[in-house]
């Protein structure tokens, strides 16, 4: 069974609180392999993790050696039987602190806590600002409250979010700062409670300790003169839609809407992020469309208003085998969340 990572739950987490699943050792270890020079002579904070059973505590502890690290703090939430970080019944938690004197010692510092050892809690607040460096697995259902507190104490930090956080207004406001951006690797398979594994594709890591790739510049070998018809205009938006990172155009200085994924590659100085199609950048719209039909793959028929919830581009005929929507005799699309950049440099 793999280790335990934390109290923590993905994309179920805001309707199935009991939705727990824990990160693996060698997902841990092949991200924070990329770090060690930022880790050394920190105090590092795993705060949504039970020592006991952690598989960042796990790394932690057997690394803190060769990583340099100054101090580890974990920290247990103790729940009830009922949902994780929504107990009505406050109880104890505890913390476990190791320092190289009693890692040789063999003695690590187990002390119960007041309070249950949520994160939010005073006591565990001020453990976090005790703290260098915050890396652990936070509860998916509470990741921009969680962020939010990692912002307004200033702190550095490595840690696990869903994909679908990057369309909340408070993180996007945050990536679109710079002051939050992607780590190396993703993960792609969690532990859960039963023993048993589950895969995900939407899962990564969110930092602002430096990570080298953003200072890589895009190769960029496509051009857009020329290939206009590789490269359709959103019909409600002010942008160029480039499906793919390779695809973006070395010749093209307007607005381009790129997949989500484009954020694992970007170089804050060689493009601007500008908005994403989503809530956050609806006031770039050029145009509201009135109620539409939508049109499923099965060919059933609803009358709805999603075609205004992100970028559209206008067909000429309606696509087979895939959902689209009739506006005024007229046939779109609409395309996932795309983040809307430009190049900083001409």
């Amino acid at each position: 069974m793999a280790k335990k990572s934390s109290n923590t739950s993905l994309g179920k987490a805001k309707d199935v609180k009991n939705d727990e699943f824990y990160t693996r050792f060698d997902d841990i270890q092949a991200e924070l392999n990329f770090y060690k020079d930022q880790l050394k002579n920190k105090v590092i904070y795993c705060n949504c993790d039970d020592p006991a059973e952690s598989a960042f505590t796990d790394f932690f502890k057997l690394n803190f050696d060769y990583l340099g690290i100054k101090k580890l703090i974990c920290t247990r939430y103790q729940k009830s039987n009922l949902f994780l970080f929504a107990d009505p019944v406050r109880r104890s938690g505890y913390k476990l602190e190791i320092t190289a004197k009693n890692k040789a010692d063999k003695k690590p510092v187990k002390i119960d806590l007041k309070e249950d050892g949520d994160f939010r809690a005073p006591e565990c607040i001020e453990l976090l600002k005790e703290a260098d460096i915050v890396i652990t697995n936070p509860p998916f259902s509470l990741f921009r409250e969680y962020v939010d507190q990692l912002i307004k104490h200033n702190k550095k930090f490595l840690i696990i979010g869903n994909d679908n956080a990057i369309t909340y207004k408070e993180i996007f406001k945050l990536i679109k700062e710079d002051k939050i951006w992607c780590g190396y690797t993703r993960v792609k398979e969690f532990g859960q409670p039963d023993g048993t594994f589950k895969k995900f594709g939407n899962v990564g890591w969110y930092t602002n300790l430096d990570v080298k790739k953003r200072h890589e510049e895009l190769m960029l070998y496509k051009n857009y003169k020329g290939n206009e018809k590789d490269y359709p205009k959103y019909d409600n938006y002010d942008a160029i839609e480039v499906s793919r990172l390779k695809d973006i155009p070395k010749d093209y200085n307007g607005m381009m809407g790129v997949p989500i994924s484009y954020l694992d590659n970007h170089n804050p100085d060689q493009f601007e992020i500008i908005s994403i199609s989503k809530r956050v950048g609806f006031h770039l719209r050029t145009k509201i469309y009135p109620n539409q039909t939508q049109v499923d793959k099965t060919g059933n028929r609803t009358i709805v208003s999603k075609l205004n919830d992100g970028a559209t581009i206008k067909l000429d005929a309606p696509p087979v085998g895939q959902t689209y929507y009739i506006v005024g005799g007229k046939y779109y699309i609409q395309l996932y969340a795309r983040i809307l950049i430009k190049r900083k440099k001409i």
